[in-house]
């Protein structure tokens, strides 16, 4: 099984085609991406979603659907996220391969120029979005907001996030702020659509058992962008903050809740881009990433103290937060043995068998991801936001070349920034 991945620049987006017979579908994802503001990241988050519900020739959600029934039941799905100090929107359709199928339909071609007019013709009235979609969106992106109020472990993220990101562009929420959404107008929202068009920089993935020189030919075709289109500097270098805090930051917050989530940030010094990425990787695995890794074992485990302990790792703002579950009560011992597990982990203890255990698992997530072209697709745009270069190959052997003294060594760099505690009101 080849797999060949070729990037050139058409009409001012960056286009990378991975030509694989690896899967039975072909998968399209386009994501345009420009740095966090809060004074556009409410109006940004709305955007995919009005311009999924129509384009000029199929003006509303219903006939977007119906025809993509009529392309063998292709799909479309649109979605708002964060990369470091970036605001990504994305569209992403999967569609039957043409190749597999008995009567010869231009299926590949016909997506995208689907996906083309869905971005750069949508439906309008009077020049501007339609208010009633608009209008609907609006009410969509609420309740968006209102589910990460609801899901505590979001909320208790989102959180800590703001508090310990208060000046960077990172404390942004991705979907915006609720306080915000009815003062847009459609046509303000339209305004900043053109901003998006002009400004961003925009990446199209194409994956599949397709050709190159075609894709690039259709893409030629299609996506023809506004002619004053800025060529966007996005530097993709990563922002190191001073990491190294004079006291840590505590956060309570009192909340009608039956179980305490405690949250706690650190910074790691370590991005994407850096030498010892996969060393962070490792750290983290042991720490917390994993259920044989420091958390799960000696907080959840063996002190029963939380119901979840587990790590994660932001790795284009260099982040790592721990997430747990607790009883209210156990706040300082859990805030005590949290802190332990990473003075243990910074004087190298643990062993050459957990390091083997950690890289199979990181390696063997890393081949999963893999298997779907989505997840390809993941892996490879992590390259374009840090302005790196890594293949799968990098990957693989970079985990495997971490030793211990590597992991020691990143570890020291990780400081505790801020603690953040969502508890019940007083008993």
């Amino acid at each position: 099984m080849s797999t060949k991945i070729a990037d050139t620049k058409v009409n001012g987006l960056n286009l990378h085609v991975i030509e694989t017979d690896k899967y039975k579908t072909n998968t399209i994802v386009l994501h345009i991406r420009t740095p966090l503001n809060k004074d556009t990241v409410t109006k940004r988050a709305l955007i995919p979603y009005v311009l999924q519900s129509g384009t000029e020739a199929l003006p509303s959600r219903l006939e977007i659907r119906s025809y993509l029934d009529e392309l063998y039941g292709a799909t479309l799905t649109v979605d708002v996220s964060k990369k470091g100090e970036n605001q990504i929107l994305s569209f992403r359709m999967d569609i039957a391969n043409e190749n597999y199928l008995k009567e010869k339909t231009p299926l590949l071609e016909e997506a995208v120029k689907l996906l083309s007019e869905i971005l750069l013709k949508p439906a309008l009235d009077n020049g501007v979005f339609h208010s009633t979609t608009v209008a609907n969106e609006k009410r969509n992106l609420k309740q968006r907001i209102q589910s990460i109020f609801d899901d505590k472990i979001r909320y208790a993220n989102m959180r800590i996030t703001e508090e310990m990101c208060k000046n960077e562009p990172y404390g942004v929420s991705v979907w915006g702020y609720e306080d915000e959404i009815d003062a847009v107008t459609a046509q303000e929202l339209h305004q900043q659509y053109g901003m998006m068009l002009q400004n961003d920089e925009v990446d199209l993935y194409i994956v599949g058992d397709v050709q190159s020189d075609q894709i690039t030919q259709m893409v030629e075709k299609y996506f023809v962008f506004p002619k004053d289109r800025n060529q966007p500097e996005v530097s993709g270098e990563e922002k190191k903050v001073d990491a190294i805090v004079p006291k840590e930051n505590v956060i309570f917050e009192d909340q009608d809740v039956k179980q305490g989530k405690l949250h706690i940030g650190f910074r790691t010094n370590t991005t994407f881009s850096d030498d010892d990425y996969f060393a962070l990787q490792m750290f983290n695995g042991l720490f917390g990433g994993f259920s044989h890794s420091k958390l799960f074992i000696n907080v959840r485990e063996k002190a029963s103290l939380a119901y979840y302990a587990s790590s994660r790792y932001e790795s284009h703002k260099g982040i790592l937060m721990v997430m747990s579950g607790i009883e209210f009560k156990n706040y300082d011992q859990a805030v005590t043995i949290i802190k332990e597990q990473l003075k243990s982990m910074q004087a190298g203890d643990f062993t050459d068998s957990e390091i083997e255990q950690t890289k199979a698992v990181i390696k063997n997530q890393i081949l999963e991801t893999v298997d779907v072209a989505k997840g390809y697709v993941e892996l490879l745009y992590h390259n374009a936001v840090a302005n790196k270069s890594r293949m799968i190959e990098d990957w693989i052997l970079g985990i495997d070349q971490v030793t211990k003294e590597d992991i020691v060594k990143v570890g020291q760099k990780v400081h505790l920034d801020t603690i953040y505690f969502l508890k019940g009101k007083e008993e």
